[in-house]
């Protein structure tokens, strides 16, 4: 049986580098990629091919359409397709929306949800054909519930989600899964600006009592990137029963 490829974006670090290790370790063709931290980017790449998996890396911007269709050119040429698309890439923005730039309320777009567009866009022809596919989107509690001083981040999260529900209708008719996974306090380097008091006062509101690994995200979304052809249009919720 062939090897399936996934494409992973926002995979230098944290979410994305686990969920592309977990892929990698299933025996999958592996595809990451990132803007700017081209050594991270190398490190993840050395570590999944220590598991014996072919793994394309790429240096750009998917929020760039050219960019993201000179990787998809690539992935044609070396693994012919995306069988899994996991949706990754992200930033965020602390702070009010009245001090906040046009520009960087622009970049948020760009980065958190034209990204998740061009790459859904040029991975869906290819999962067509095939008549099989699964989109992954990794969104966050706040595009559920909304954050103060994360405004422009909650929006970005709330388009992914309606965009998982809204795409998971027009392509189930082909045999293609999109569900999204909306994370709240994961232990990554996204979350390291806290201080000591402010992150105990914020594992204290979490019932589970604990942030959530990246690790813990990487099951979920091996296990919506690898079975469950009727579970699509979902947004759930891995957060230890925060929101």
């Amino acid at each position: 049986m062939p090897r399936k490829t996934v494409l992973v974006t926002g995979a230098s670090r944290g979410i994305g580098k686990a969920v592309a290790i977990k892929f990698a370790k299933k025996g999958y063709n592996v595809v990451i990629s990132c803007v700017h931290r081209a050594e991270q980017l190398e490190q993840t790449r050395r570590e999944i091919e220590s598991f014996q998996a072919p793994c394309l890396a790429y240096l750009g911007d998917m929020g760039d359409l050219k960019s993201c269709e000179t990787l998809f050119s690539q992935i044609r040429s070396r693994f012919g397709g995306v069988d899994v698309l996991v949706n990754n890439a992200g930033i965020s923005y602390i702070g009010l929306l009245q001090d906040m730039s046009s520009e960087d309320w622009d970049r948020m777009l760009h980065v958190n949800l034209t990204s998740v567009f061009n790459c859904c866009k040029l991975a869906i022809p290819y999962m067509v054909r095939q008549k099989q596919g699964k989109i992954v989107n990794v969104s966050s509690v706040w595009g559920v519930v909304g954050a103060s001083c994360e405004t422009a981040y909650s929006a970005t999260k709330g388009g992914i989600n309606a965009l998982t529900k809204a795409l998971a209708k027009e392509l189930a008719p082909s045999n293609i899964q999109v569900n999204a996974v909306a994370c709240g306090a994961i232990d990554t380097e996204m979350n390291q600006w806290m201080e000591e008091d402010e992150l105990i006062s914020l594992v204290e509101d979490i019932p589970a009592g604990r942030l959530g690994s990246a690790e813990e995200v990487a099951d979920l979304v091996y296990h919506l990137g690898y079975k469950n052809a009727y579970l699509t249009g979902q947004v759930i919720g891995l957060d230890g029963g925060w929101i």
